[in-house]
């Protein structure tokens, strides 16, 4: 049950960051539901790789490169998807900054 109210909540707080940031569009709440699949595939499957391959930047950067990983990933799923799009790789920071920010909130309030 927690599963379902954690993917409803993420969609709504996505859906509302979407609306709310500059550079951010997205079309409606059903496509906010499918951009939180599509960021929950491409956090499970790329973003491994792109860690282990930046490794070195991570190292250097103290783990700020992590930042830059997380626009990466979310310009792609504006790639990928049509009713999401995102202007630029600082909104792309932006919005995956306060995305996690907020998802950290909706995890401790509903665990």
């Amino acid at each position: 049950m927690s599963f379902i109210l954690k993917f409803i909540l993420s969609a709504i707080v996505t859906y509302l960051l979407a609306t709310f940031l500059p550079g951010a569009y997205i079309r409606g709440f059903t496509d906010a539901m499918i951009l939180v699949v599509v960021l929950a595939i491409l956090n499970a499957v790329v973003k491994p790789i792109l860690q282990i391959i930046g490794l070195p930047i991570t190292i250097l950067t103290l783990g700020l490169f992590l930042f830059v990983i997380n626009a990466l990933i979310i310009m792609l799923a504006s790639y990928l998807m049509a009713g999401f799009e995102i202007s630029g790789f600082l909104s792309a920071l932006l919005f995956s900054v306060v995305l996690s920010l907020a998802t950290s909130v909706v995890d401790m309030v509903v665990d």
